[in-house]
């Protein structure tokens, strides 16, 4: 069975080139969408130009035949408005243009509750968080998955991890690829939003059981 094609928005962050690489080495046909080339030479990676600053028509030029997108694109707190939240909503209305069936989500753990979107000290952050996941669950016919972390670190993976307790604990960089990878390949978390953090069981289970 052909491995499905994979556009990964956001490539180049620090979770895109470690989640690039990984479906890379599943075998997966990968994507990898960013505005730069810099560090994306893997086999199975093709480099496309994603802008998100870019209409709907021109982010639909890159998504046919793709399977599944990957949303991992943030604008580091500098653009939220435009990139974290409608840039978000752009790559899901072209995703749905060109009838790509799968979106996955990288969001923040708490981001669908108001009422910690609005105590949070990155409030702005977590506010375009929120729109951005109502909008993938309410206004588009997508099957979804949100995976919702607590704060990244760059402690290493440790393979384990802890979803759906609904606390906000560390998650190493290393961990959130590999489970966002996983959740590309397990169809039983579409339309889940599952929060996870480092934990102690090993992340394929983790991910099969949500």
């Amino acid at each position: 069975m052909e491995q499905k094609r994979v556009l990964v928005v956001g490539a180049n962050g620090r979770i895109g080139q470690k989640v690039t690489s990984k479906l890379s080495d599943k075998g997966y046909q990968v994507l990898a969408g960013s505005r730069h080339a810099d560090n994306l030479d893997h086999d199975n990676i093709t480099y496309v130009y994603v802008d998100l600053l870019d209409s709907v028509d021109k982010l639909v030029k890159n998504m046919q035949a793709v399977d599944v997108v990957l949303f991992v694109a943030g604008s580091g707190g500098k653009d939220l408005m435009k990139i974290d939240l409608d840039g978000a909503v752009k790559t899901m209305e072209a995703a749905e243009l060109a009838h790509v069936k799968r979106f996955v989500m990288l969001s923040a753990v708490y981001s669908l509750d108001r009422a910690k979107v609005e105590s949070s000290s990155i409030r702005n952050y977590m506010t375009a968080k929120f729109y951005a996941d109502k909008w993938l669950m309410k206004n588009t016919e997508l099957a979804y998955t949100i995976l919702q972390p607590g704060a990244l670190t760059e402690q290493s993976g440790t393979g384990k991890v802890t979803l759906n307790d609904g606390q906000a604990s560390d998650n190493s960089l290393e961990n959130v690829a590999d489970v966002l990878v996983s959740v590309v390949g397990n169809d039983n978390t579409i339309g889940k939003v599952i929060t996870m953090h480092d934990g102690e069981t090993d992340i394929e289970s983790a991910v099969k059981n949500s």
